[in-house]
């Protein structure tokens, strides 16, 4: 590996801080920045159609939501990122600060393993057009604005009619996305070497509405069946699109993936414990 690209959390100087340590620790290898970053620093800035394109390695400075942003910048290439955890939780940026260099030292020997992670491929249609077409990591959110009305969400899983949601939203997660919103919402936490997709309705108007797994290369329709003002189509929570009454969102597995470099130190469940205290009494 000779490029290595850092994404940093903004805002955070000691992100910064620690992305400039690293070009300095490793001179012989071309360190490149995303562009906020770049721009912090005074180092030369990159769009980031190429920094996807140079990238050996992405070494993520930040939280969940900074790693989020940067498998998007990689727009489905299977570059390994490795996320430092400098957020609140960290729940998929696995190497503790203290740890950073001798880790990366490990990762630019080449004695690593990764974990690879499925996405969703996301489709906003209307009319029969299509209007966005994006991936995501962890989830695809149909959630209402500021007033509180429920809506009508018609799901068919392969054309097959499943059930009318009358519920405040819909969210459909990766297994890597069953530990965020979807948990909130009652859904199941899933392994994320398990391939499917979690379907789960927010705050549902029924109390046989319960989340279900699908099998990842089923392709799931939720059409927003009710005119209600303030519905928001959001993808990784990183954009949100509004929706109409009659709009369909087509989500399926994605051919790419993401693969997340491990450390060896801790394992999915010792995070679980760690992080969301899963398993105490």
């Amino acid at each position: 590996m000779q490029t290595l690209v850092l994404v940093a959390k903004k805002d955070k100087p000691e992100a910064a801080e620690l992305a400039a340590r690293i070009r300095e620790h490793y001179p012989s290898l071309e360190v490149l920045g995303d562009r906020l970053l770049a721009h912090t620093l005074g180092w030369q800035r990159v769009d980031d159609r190429e920094l996807a394109a140079r990238a050996e390695l992405v070494v993520v400075l930040g939280g969940d939501g900074t790693l989020i942003h940067a498998a998007r910048l990689l727009d489905g290439r299977p570059t390994p990122i490795m996320g430092v955890n400098l957020g609140s939780l960290g729940f998929m940026t696995e190497i503790p600060v203290e740890e950073l260099f001798t880790s990366l030292d490990e990762v630019l020997a080449g004695r690593f393993k990764t974990d690879s992670r499925m996405k969703l491929c996301s489709r906003l249609v209307r009319e029969g057009k299509v209007l966005v077409q994006d991936e995501v990591l962890n989830d695809v959110v149909i959630n209402k604005g500021a007033l509180a009305r429920i809506a009508d969400h018609e799901v068919s899983i392969e054309g097959v009619p499943i059930a009318t949601y009358k519920a405040d939203g819909v969210i459909l997660a990766t297994p890597t996305g069953s530990t965020a919103y979807s948990l909130s919402a009652g859904g199941p936490i899933v392994h994320p070497s398990v391939d499917c997709t979690v379907l789960s309705p927010i705050c549902s108007h029924a109390l046989t509405h319960r989340p279900i797994i699908v099998p990842a290369d089923r392709t799931i329709r939720v059409t927003l069946a009710t005119e209600t003002a303030d519905t928001f189509l959001t993808l990784d929570g990183q954009t949100g699109h509004s929706l109409q009454c009659g709009d369909s969102i087509e989500v399926v597995r994605s051919p790419n993936r993401v693969n997340l470099v491990r450390n060896p130190r801790v394992g999915y469940f010792s995070i679980l414990r760690q992080k969301l205290h899963w398993g105490e009494r």
